[in-house]
């Protein structure tokens, strides 16, 4: 196999997309780290890694799926995507990623979760990104990548995945509401669209997405209003449209998802676009 220089991997933002799995695949390197830029509404299609996957965004709001759910991953925050999992990825904004791949003997989740990239590990793996642009002894460089692994088991997780049903008609209904979250909307609403009882309908809404419809709606209104919130939009428009009456309980519930204000997150993720503009 063909071992990739760290300028090799820098620079697979100028090749297609078959051509960065084959060189990706094809290396040596226990860690190799990626930088790369996506225009909004780019789409990555599906495929899979040899390895396990640390998509990091840095800059924008990418939304990443599978055949079992979607994570959206807002800046400073990750989706660690096991080997052999099959995935697709779209640009809600212009994204400026960094990409971990680590061979599965050193690491080797089993299920994808959303994760807060620490500073620690940004630091990191903006070292990994810069060897080829000074010189590094090659026992500073297995340090570098020690201390990112140690660094990656211990990131906090953050509830950003949201899965999705296989039952058609269930789908159906969960993709309707993304395009227009109401956080008000009822289980009766969503029974009677599928003509079952209530009792059934729950029953049938935990097993195929293996969480009540009260915590999947929070979740979803959440999901949706951050790419409106990275695009400036103000918090009581974001909240008022996803039927919260109170600007309060929208902002709790989002700081227990993400850590954060909603005002904070959007001051942060347009200053870091308009950063980007200015580059």
């Amino acid at each position: 196999m063909t071992k990739i220089k760290p300028r090799d991997m820098i620079d697979l933002t100028l090749v297609d997309h078959e051509t960065s799995l084959r060189l990706i695949e094809g290396t040596n390197e226990p860690v190799l780290a990626l930088h790369r830029i996506y225009p909004s509404g780019h789409h990555t299609p599906l495929h899979h890694h040899a390895r396990a996957q640390i998509w990091c965004a840095r800059k924008g709001v990418v939304l990443v799926s599978t055949a079992g759910g979607r994570w959206m991953i807002p800046p400073d925050h990750g989706l660690i995507i096991p080997a052999g999992m099959k995935h697709e990825a779209d640009a809600i904004s212009t994204v400026e990623m960094y990409s971990i791949y680590v061979h599965p003997d050193l690491f080797f989740p089993e299920t994808p979760k959303v994760v807060e990239i620490t500073g620690l590990a940004s630091s990191l793996i903006l070292e990994l990104l810069s060897e080829d642009q000074k010189p590094s002894a090659f026992h500073r460089q297995g340090l570098v990548r020690a201390l990112l692994l140690d660094e990656i088991n211990g990131l906090p997780e953050r509830p950003l995945g949201l899965p999705f049903p296989r039952n058609a008609r269930l789908a159906a209904l969960c993709r309707d509401f993304l395009k227009r979250p109401v956080v008000k909307i009822e289980i009766d609403d969503w029974a009677a669209a599928m003509g079952i009882s209530r009792r059934s309908f729950t029953r049938l809404f935990r097993s195929e997405l293996g969480v009540s419809f009260v915590t999947w709606r929070q979740q979803a209104c959440i999901f949706a209003s951050l790419p409106r919130l990275a695009e400036g939009e103000s918090v009581t428009t974001v909240a008022l449209d996803a039927g919260y009456e109170n600007i309060s309980a929208f902002t709790t519930m989002f700081r227990r998802m993400l850590g954060s204000s909603p005002r904070a997150y959007g001051k942060r993720t347009v200053s870091e676009t308009i950063s980007m503009t200015d580059a």
